[in-house]
């Protein structure tokens, strides 16, 4: 076993006691101290992420953004410098490889961001789909650090130390500035369900940034986070996680996500036949539908659990966690069609042998007030 790779942030993080874990190959902080304080610290005031293990993949040239409408399911050249979209890759089969959010940077570059355990079977895809384009596809796992400021008080923290226009700048966008005077792509993106903002760096400058950053947010009660916190914040916000909610076995039309294929933009891309087929069946005869699980009682069910209803198994956990905002066990589940509707009774989760009760309920769990 190779040893993990370590961030910029390492020596940080130990420094803070961090519990490190092997993510993706990556050693990164699952948490400082309380996951639920962290937790509770992101819902309500702010929370620090390094997230330096998110995978950047640049494409640049003339024909850059033709070269990812083909490469992806989005239509990406239509995207306006500065905006962000959330798109997926897909196997010719129509599989799903990554999710993604992709940043027009200029009128012929682009930032793919890839999941950090993904990040090499996408920069490969992505690579020999370009192939035929007047593009180019640049490797920049190593050219950045990515800090995350995410929460309600995020805003006034960032905008006391740059100049940029936060106000200005909608969610999924981004624009280059200074912050801390380090030059940073501010992107108001996230993975929290709060608003916050996503900082690219140079790993030389994630030390000072972080630093200034806690020092800025101290009075508003900003916490570093870890891993852990991310998680249970994600699947409150009924976020999907790769390998969770998403893999190479479903399409996007199988997740839910069939919004994201773009089927009216120009040229071919990889999936098309694939992604047209499964767009029809899931039209004719619903696919097993993501839906929210809220516990009745305490026992935190775990992805993989079975979801039962009249003794029939009937579905499938892929995310468990307790929820510290609800304050009960929750879980994103696929179940079939017939027993997705909220409120549906008689549903419960086989937790060992025990089929223990829960609600239906519609994603998210847990919807910010904007």
């Amino acid at each position: 076993m190779s040893e993990p790779r370590r961030t910029a942030l390492d020596a940080l993080h130990r420094s803070l006691g961090a519990t490190m874990t092997d993510f993706a190959g990556w050693d990164m902080p699952l948490r400082y101290a309380s996951e639920r304080d962290e937790h509770t610290a992101v819902r309500t005031r702010a929370g620090l992420f390094d997230l330096s293990h998110m995978g950047e993949i640049t494409v640049t040239g003339p024909a850059a953004g033709e070269a990812l409408d083909h490469a992806l399911v989005g239509h990406i050249s239509a995207l306006a410098v500065g905006r962000a979209r959330y798109t997926m890759i897909c196997a010719p089969d129509g599989g799903i490889l990554d999710d993604l959010i992709v940043y027009r940077l200029g009128e012929q570059e682009y930032m793919v961001v890839a999941n950090a355990s993904n990040a090499q079977v996408v920069l490969d895809a992505v690579t020999e789909r370009a192939a035929g384009f007047d593009a180019a596809v640049r490797d920049d796992r190593d050219a950045y650090a990515l800090i995350a400021v995410q929460g309600p008080e995020s805003p006034g923290i960032l905008k006391s130390l740059t100049d940029a226009d936060l106000d200005g700048l909608k969610y999924y966008a981004g624009l280059p500035g200074t912050v801390a005077g380090v030059s940073a792509l501010i992107a108001r993106t996230g993975y929290t369900g709060e608003d916050g903002f996503e900082l690219f760096v140079a790993p030389a400058d994630a030390e000072k940034l972080w630093q200034a950053l806690t020092d800025a947010g101290a009075d508003a009660g900003l916490v570093p986070c870890g891993l852990s916190c991310r998680d249970t914040l994600r699947l409150e916000a009924g976020m999907p996680l790769y390998g969770h909610e998403l893999t190479t076995a479903l399409t996007p039309f199988d997740a839910g996500l069939g919004r994201v294929v773009k089927f009216d933009k120009p040229g071919d891309f990889v999936g098309r036949q694939a992604l047209a087929a499964a767009a029809e069946r899931a039209a004719a005869e619903p696919p097993r539908k993501l839906v929210g699980l809220v516990a009745e009682g305490r026992r935190v069910p775990r992805a993989g659990y079975p979801v039962v209803a009249g003794g029939a198994v009937i579905g499938e956990i892929t995310s468990g966690a307790p929820s510290p905002t609800l304050g009960k066990p929750i879980a994103m589940a696929y179940v079939d069609a017939e027993h997705a509707a909220p409120g549906t009774s008689g549903v419960g989760v086989d937790i060992r042998g025990t089929h223990e009760p829960y609600e239906v309920v519609a994603l998210p769990f847990y919807k910010r007030q904007r």
